[in-house]
């Protein structure tokens, strides 16, 4: 018993499911067990998951991104003492747009051993449905709420020469495919819904398609998960450097509109914000 002790002394990631019991492993379920504590983003949800796997929950911690700071320096203390650390979000991978990296990069800082236990992580089963290009993929977490936000992130995103993977909201799903298919242009793409639930789904189709089938249809329930091909370059959108800032400036800051105009024409940016600086000027003459 003492040697297990050692060997699972430190800080461990654990991946829960997401919607099946089968998905968590034989490893994650014998660590969870013997963690002396578990830090968690909710002390009920892990509570009822330690109940479903048979486990006498351990003292649970609450560890999420409105106490990181504090509980994160409580996990510290126990596992300067050689404490066995669980560290699980609701469900899926933590540290993956959930809590946990400042907690790991401390320990790191202090020399404390810390391992991860491979599971279900939504982008990345998402992708693996997509039938999109897996090669080379970026994981961008969830695009802001507010519309201007919205597209600056997606226009910074639009020349990445690979595929693009986001979380969204049901309510703001149609809004934010809207803003893809004029800020990223023609390519192909796949919505993944409630990954490995009983009512799992995904649809792959052309971007604009997908925009107009959820456009038309009430906001989808669950988590969601938007997954983007690469940039197509038979089918790049062309834009008009001069119309495209003249739109642009209506809502947009000259630099801020400069920014998105590089990411969308693939020109200077250093020559749009003059040109937008004489569009500004020939406005106001006007």
């Amino acid at each position: 018993m003492h040697e297990s002790r050692n060997l699972y002394a430190g800080l461990s990631i654990i991946a829960t499911p997401i919607g099946n019991l089968g998905d968590i492993s034989p490893r994650a379920v014998a660590t969870l067990a013997q963690a002396d504590t578990i830090a968690c983003e909710d002390t009920r949800m892990t509570r009822k998951l330690l109940g479903l796997l048979g486990i006498k929950a351990p003292p649970l911690l609450a560890y999420h991104d409105h106490n990181a700071h504090e509980a994160g320096d409580k996990v510290l203390s126990l596992l300067r003492t050689g404490k066995r650390i669980a560290l699980v979000s609701d469900a899926g991978s933590p540290l993956i747009s959930d809590p946990g990296f400042p907690l790991v990069r401390a320990c790191a800082a202090e020399g404390i051993p810390v391992t991860a236990l491979p599971g279900p992580a939504a982008p990345i089963l998402a992708l693996q449905l997509s039938g999109l290009p897996s090669d080379r993929f970026l994981f961008a977490g969830f695009a802001p709420s507010k519309m201007k936000a919205r597209r600056d992130f997606f226009a910074s995103l639009a020349s990445i020469p690979a595929t693009l993977v986001f979380f969204e909201t049901g309510p703001r799903l149609a809004a934010s495919l809207a803003d893809m298919v004029e800020i990223l242009g023609a390519r192909d793409a796949a919505i993944a819904r409630e990954l490995t639930k009983m009512h799992e789904s995904v649809r792959r189709d052309r971007l604009e398609n997908l925009a107009a089938t959820y456009a038309a249809e009430p906001p989808p329930k669950g988590e969601i998960v938007v997954v983007i091909g690469p940039p197509e370059a038979s089918a790049a959108p062309t834009h008009d450097p001069a119309e495209l800032l003249r739109d642009l400036l209506k809502t947009h800051r000259i630099r801020e509109a400069a920014d998105i105009a590089a990411a969308l024409t693939g020109q200077p940016r250093k020559t749009l914000y003059s040109l937008a600086l004489s569009l500004r000027d020939e406005t106001e003459n006007t």
